[in-house]
């Protein structure tokens, strides 16, 4: 499917790398491994054709199609959502433009003339490809897409340029997967969803028909999607099979052994040089000496990449605080119309290590700003322990460093004496090494201010650290060195993330934020969570809404509905389902058949299209053309139809299930 052949790309004086020769097959899923630097990314722009390689060629099919995605620098504006990932289907759309243009064309034309024969040829090819794109299902899919991307109906009508930048790259995200190009490349793909979003891509690209070439910083997704992995280290390029963790094993096997071999031959080396430096003088030995001496020069010497320091961090002593490290009382949040939550109540006492989890918007990085006290609650109390000393991370620090600074001045300032670790440690573990310390805060990129700013945070010493997405920008290496420490943490600890193999490790409770619904806590990790939550689904039963955010349990002391009073509910719910629900259900079903019989007459006026007998006959091909597309039309409005009942359904079974 895809080919790449002694491929070379250089950056001044450094080579990224140079003769890398790998094919892709079709359906294949390829992981791309290596440090930040190590020439991921700059590979697959040149699979991309984003960017131009030095020497070396990239080889495809004629018409197949290469999909790219960056982690960032996506900007859309002046054309609405809807628009703007229709646009995957731009051959479809020009196919049915041809076809419309072709029959206004043909309708001024004498039906006995060959121009007219011609032309209605043309359109029977036409229709023939159109079929294969399946116009009909294009709103469905598009609607399929970003409903699991996170996007509401709302927002279909919206100019792009409305979105923030991880709205902008989930567009372009849902846009490559209508467009279903051979060859998909994600660079990053998980940074700005949220656990649902994640896990529809995930889903999404498991079954997924063409291949697949990945660069992720979340360990499980990647173990459960790829095959194959191509590991960038010291300017080389080796392919191992497998999933990452796969690759991981085999890459130190693959070491050990060849420190052991070049153990072994630097001591046959040290014997040989021995031996010639003992009888170089003697004559009769000095055919002996000769033959050695052309032996070593033959030698193709082993050599082993000096090992990356793995460096160790921790958290400098936090001090002591009381048992309650923060508490929220019947807390409520809100900016104007929109309320965020409500009736929050919650204690976070020393030790705990808790996931804050939930859709984009849903309130995680509002409730972490209020309960370290940077935000007022808009009614209800927020309280720190009187020994709380908290350190709060998230992306918007990053804006907030002096430009004018080094990335050590930087760190340094904010350091305190007696740390375990100087400053330039600390830095090397979250890929500042060498003179990368001494750049200006003002000329790194938006990834390196974020690390900078989350290395700040580290170094000050804290007993209630709270992190908002810290792994986003860091490499697998730095992500096991963060968490390491996070497990070896004393303190109390409030993560934001929904990297599940980072997390799992370090959190013993769940905390899930959802729109229009109360924070609920879970007491398990990540994976825990997530299998509630399909276990919730899977049942068909909408969660329990509480009005606390602490772990489910029975609640003996709430108030108890007399018989009479539970049968008056149970019949006002029994009334309200024979009088909305009902209605909806059975026009639901009748849609459901008008559509199967639609499809079913659509396939036999495509099998009529493209019988001999109508193909040869003018007015038959026009007849049956004009009834294909009424048929099409019927069809896309009878989807659309069913999209909306499906919603309003959907809606009314969760009221229902909640009164």
């Amino acid at each position: 499917m895809l080919a790449v052949k002694n491929l070379r790309v250089e950056f001044g004086p450094r080579v990224i790398f140079k003769d890398l020769t790998f094919s892709i097959g079709e359906k294949e899923r390829i992981a791309f491994a290596g440090h930040n630097g190590a020439g991921k990314s700059t590979l697959m722009k040149c699979i991309g054709g984003v960017l131009e390689a030095n020497a070396g060629e990239i080889t495809k099919p004629k018409h197949h199609r290469i999909g790219y995605l960056p982690q960032e620098g996506i900007h859309i504006r002046g054309i609405s959502l809807y628009e703007e990932v229709e646009s995957a289907f731009a051959e479809t759309k020009a196919i049915q433009e041809d076809i419309k243009s072709y029959s206004t064309e043909l309708e001024k034309l004498d039906p006995r003339s060959a121009p007219f024969s011609d032309l209605l040829n043309k359109i029977g090819e036409l229709e023939l490809r159109l079929d294969g794109h399946d116009p009909s299902r294009m709103r469905p899919k598009i609607q399929a897409v970003l409903t699991g991307l996170g996007f509401k109906h709302d927002d279909l009508d919206r100019d792009c340029g409305e979105f923030s930048g991880g709205w902008q790259m989930r567009i372009a995200m849902a846009k490559l997967f209508l467009a279903e190009p051979e060859v998909l490349l994600l660079d990053e793909p998980t940074n700005h969803l949220d656990i649902k979003a994640q896990r529809f891509m995930e889903s999404y690209l498991h079954s997924y028909k063409g291949a697949i070439i990945l660069i992720s910083h979340d360990r499980s997704m990647m173990d459960g999607l790829t095959t194959r992995t191509i590991a960038f280290h010291h300017g080389r390029a080796e392919e191992f099979t497998g999933n990452y963790s796969s690759y991981e094993t085999q890459l130190k096997e693959r070491q050990d052994n060849l420190r052991k071999q070049k153990v072994n031959q630097d001591r046959e080396i040290a014997k040989t040089e021995q031996f010639i430096n003992r009888f170089r003088a003697q004559a009769n030995k000095a055919s002996q000496v000769q033959s050695r001496i052309k032996q070593l020069a033959k030698i193709e010497r082993i050599e082993v990449d000096a090992e990356d320091s793995v460096m160790s961090f921790r958290f400098p002593d936090p001090p002591a605080s009381t048992h309650l490290v923060a508490k929220i009382e019947n807390a409520a949040q809100q900016y104007g119309d929109l309320n965020v939550f409500r009736d929050l109540d919650l204690e976070v006492t020393r030790g705990e290590k808790i996931a804050i989890v939930g859709p984009n918007g849903a309130g995680k990085s509002t409730f972490c700003r209020m309960i370290t006290g940077e935000e007022a609650p808009f009614s209800g109390d927020q309280n720190l322990g009187p020994k709380t000393l908290p350190s709060f991370f998230n992306q918007n620090h990053a804006d907030e460093l002096d430009p004018t600074l080094t990335v050590l001045e930087t760190v340094e300032r904010i350091q305190t004496r007696g740390s375990n670790m100087s400053a330039r440690d600390v830095l090397g573990c979250f890929l500042f090494k060498g003179d990368d310390v001494f750049k200006k805060i003002g000329i790194l990129s938006g990834g390196e201010r974020s690390r900078v700013a989350l290395v700040r945070m580290l170094v000050r010493p804290a007993n209630f650290l709270i992190l908002d997405e810290p792994t986003n920008h860091l490499d697998m290496q730095s992500q096991d060195i963060l968490q390491k420490a996070l497990i070896d943490y004393p303190g109390t600890l409030l993560i934001v993330s929904h990297n599940r193999d980072f997390l799992d490790p370090i959190v013993q409770k769940t905390m899930e934020f959802r729109q229009g619904h109360d924070p609920r806590m879970f007491a398990g990790n990540l994976t825990y969570y997530l299998d509630k939550i399909e276990a919730e689904e899977s049942a068909t039963t909408r969660p329990v809404v509480h009005s606390s955010a602490k772990p489910t349990q029975s609640t003996p002391n709430q108030p108890q509905l007399s018989s009479k009073e539970r049968r008056k509910r149970d019949a006002s719910i029994r009334e309200r389902r024979n009088k909305v629900l009902k209605p909806l259900q059975n026009e639901f079903t009748s849609v459901e058949k008008t559509i199967a019989e639609l499809e079913s007459a659509q396939a036999t006026l495509t099998t009529h299209l493209a019988s001999p007998e109508v193909m040869g006959d003018p007015e038959k091909l026009r007849e049956t053309t004009k009834a294909y597309e009424a048929i099409s039309e019927k069809l896309e409005n009878a989807y659309s139809k069913w999209e909306d009942l499906s919603t309003q359904i959907e809606k009314l079974e969760e009221e229902l299930s909640s009164t």
